[in-house]
């Protein structure tokens, strides 16, 4: 019985823990000005849509595809692609080195809505004085399992991210 007192706690705080990570993220766009510039980080398919959707509403922004993996692509106006970084944490290091170079102090940053919690923090530990927007894409037309299942990775990884993993 003992043992089994400790399990449950912990259970508890897992449980409770990830309610609070669900419930902190931010479910609609924040305000986009005309001239912000637009991270959109890839690894589904619900977020470049999204953002094509965004420039289209927004015809003066610049949209930045972040981690969009090796490969020639077509770039209209205002669509910068970067290629490089293939984790989380990299495309954070990769907004950042635009960020500096760009002398940017906004920027608004798209992705899932389950994903959008630990890029934030990880944009943030990259770009401490930096206003950071989020724009969330939902996540529409997901059985509810496999969106369960996509919200305990994200917060697992979260987790371990805090604990200064950041390559997860």
């Amino acid at each position: 019985m003992k043992l089994l007192t400790p399990s449950l706690l912990i259970l508890a705080a897992f449980v409770f823990g990830g309610m609070m990570f669900k419930s902190m993220a931010p479910v609609n766009c924040g305000t986009i000005l005309p001239n912000d510039r637009v991270f959109v980080l890839t690894g589904d398919v619900r977020r470049i849509p999204f953002a094509m959707r965004m420039l289209h509403a927004h015809p003066d922004i610049h949209v930045y595809i972040i981690g969009a993996g090796g490969g020639t692509y077509y770039n209209p106006p205002h669509i910068i692609v970067e290629s490089e970084s293939k984790s989380t944490y990299q495309n954070a290091v990769a907004i950042k080195n635009i960020a500096i170079q760009k002398n940017l102090d906004r920027l608004v940053v798209i992705t899932t809505e389950d994903h959008m919690n630990r890029a934030m923090y990880l944009i943030g530990q990259e770009l401490p004085n930096t206003e950071i927007v989020a724009c969330p894409t939902r996540l529409f037309g997901m059985p509810p399992a496999k969106r369960l299942e996509r919200w305990a990775t994200e917060y697992v990884k979260y987790v371990v991210t805090m604990f200064g993993i950041k390559e997860s």
